[in-house]
């Protein structure tokens, strides 16, 4: 895991993933898959699937009829993805969007953001704790060759 952890890009993930790992962290527990579906607005078919691919990958554990929880690696990549868009979110109300504007703006693009960059830009502002989205998790966060 900490080898993986050290050597992913960020980009591993299509953007539909990214919101389905990002829900299941804040969920903090095995989920149905029917409240994924209803959460994320889309047919539990498709979930199924998508489910199955993030299983594919080693992200989550889903088990049919019980629901779908992260595995340790899904955990660790979720909080990046958190990172990642609360630094975006902080960097965009630094040239004049709203909390509101940054956090649906960075929505839209963050999943093509790269790790390394993420880093740049973090390292850039300080590494800031705090975001107009929430607190800021430093876990992936790199200074040098050390991780924060």
């Amino acid at each position: 895991l900490q080898e993986y952890m050290e050597s992913f890009t960020g980009l591993e993930v299509s953007p539909r993933k990214v919101d389905y790992l990002k829900f299941l962290l804040k969920k903090e527990e095995t989920v149905r898959t029917t409240d994924i579906s209803s959460e994320l607005n889309v047919d539990p078919s498709t979930t199924t699937k998508t489910l199955a691919d993030l299983a594919s990958q080693g992200y989550v554990d889903h088990v049919p009829y019980r629901g779908v929880r992260l595995t340790e690696k899904g955990k660790e990549y979720a909080q990046f993805l958190i990172h990642r868009h609360n630094i975006l979110s902080l960097l965009l109300t630094h040239y004049g969007f709203s909390a509101e504007e940054s956090c649906h703006e960075v929505s839209r693009f963050e999943a093509y953001v790269s790790k390394d960059a993420i880093e740049k830009i973090c390292a850039s502002m300080g590494h800031p704790t705090v975001s107009v989205c929430g607190e800021i998790p430093h876990g992936s966060c790199r200074i040098g060759d050390r991780l924060l």
